[in-house]
């Protein structure tokens, strides 16, 4: 295991147990941001670093009791949250990196990945494994429940020219990485960038 898994695992793995009481008005934006990314009855959508799997409820919302729902994490104790939470009765959970998922090529129809893009290792590489899995035409929604501004805040820090989510590095990133950039919002309540997977 690299440096970086054992960095990201002992870092959310410390905060697993009361991460969803630290962060207990996400809900709506979770929903609201899943609504965004269009799903259809059937479809099968994967919640790439799906830490407590919070956008579980409303991905299997959206997809219907016959769709396919998957959420993969790194870290052992974010499953096991998700499942004292009762969220694995909503997916299928995966202890799984989503630099190297377990899935066949094209066989998804949209990822969703909320705070994602910050702990990939090797995000243009890492873009380039969840465009493997998707099917030409399918969605990335790249979520997060408050803004570039207000969690650079919360953090103690200020955003800088080299930040990932900022549309001048975000959206080239995509491209490079088999996706097109179709919308851009980063406000103070959210952050959701969508692209779509090119053919």
């Amino acid at each position: 295991m690299s440096d970086h898994h054992t960095h990201v695992q002992e870092f959310f793995g410390a905060r697993a147990a009361d991460w969803d009481t630290r962060f207990p008005d996400d809900g709506p934006a979770y929903a609201a941001a899943v609504a965004e990314i269009r799903l259809r009855e059937d479809d099968r959508v994967l919640d790439a670093g799906c830490g407590t799997g919070r956008a579980l409820p409303p991905l299997r919302a959206a997809v219907g009791p016959s769709g396919v729902v998957l959420g993969a994490d790194l870290t052992p104790a974010m499953l096991e949250a998700a499942v004292r939470a009762g969220r694995d009765r909503e997916g299928q959970l995966l202890l799984a990196d989503v630099a190297a998922l377990p899935l066949r090529a094209q066989s998804l129809d949209a990822v969703f990945g909320a705070g994602l893009i910050a702990h990939l290792p090797n995000p243009a590489e890492n873009l380039r494994e969840l465009a493997r899995v998707v099917r030409p035409g399918g969605t990335l929604a790249l979520f997060h429940p408050i803004g570039r501004a207000a969690l650079a805040a919360r953090q103690g820090r200020r955003i800088t020219p080299e930040d990932l989510r900022d549309e001048a590095n975000l959206r080239p990133l995509l491209a490079g990485s088999g996706w097109d950039m179709t919308s851009y919002v980063d406000e103070d309540a959210r952050f959701l960038a969508l692209a779509v997977r090119r053919g």
